[in-house]
């Protein structure tokens, strides 16, 4: 028996949290995602330049919006294109360059992209890699590593998948 490295950890932790979202993914509707579950939501809007933008505070709100399952794919898609670019050693997107894409089918499509290209990084990644410091989403002087952050990332991922779950769940039961 080998000694399995962290690498092989974060795949296998990724593989899970990746199979379980897809359960939620597969399951949903054009009309899931615009779907407000409360009277104070979160949720992606049509500016007038066509392009979908997220509802959006640098402080969060108190009490916090409930997020629409599209509010949802986007900051999906959001902190995965940014941990992805920082583990291709890449220039992260800025949030407010990140898009909704304006369907839901659009949005799983950018997300399952997403994720063959997280997965692919994920392998390629070495000890030396995963050492390297990274501070998003923390500060900057947090003392976080780029396994912290794939850690992390994949732990949001779960977070997310749940909250559609959830969400699609109380769609369907109200009717």
């Amino acid at each position: 028996m080998h000694a399995v490295s962290v690498r092989e950890v974060l795949v296998d932790q990724f593989d899970l949290v990746w199979a379980l979202t897809e359960l939620h993914l597969a399951a949903l509707i054009e009309d899931d995602f615009p779907w407000p579950p409360s009277d104070l939501v979160w949720t992606v809007r049509q500016d007038a330049d066509g392009a979908w933008r997220p509802d959006w505070a640098d402080v969060e709100p108190d009490p916090i919006p409930v997020p629409t399952i599209a509010w949802l794919t986007w900051q999906m898609q959001w902190y995965w294109s940014t941990s992805l670019a920082l583990v291709e050693q890449r220039d992260p997107p800025e949030r407010q360059d990140v898009t909704w894409p304006g369907t839901g089918m659009a949005a799983i499509a950018v997300l399952r992209d997403l994720s063959t290209r997280w997965r692919s990084a994920l392998v390629a990644l070495d000890d030396e890699d995963l050492a390297r410091p990274s501070a998003f989403p923390w500060a900057a002087d947090s003392g976080r590593t780029m396994a912290h952050m794939v850690s992390w990332l994949n732990v949001e991922l779960a977070k997310n998948a749940a909250e559609i779950g959830q969400i699609r769940t109380i769609r369907a039961a109200t009717g």
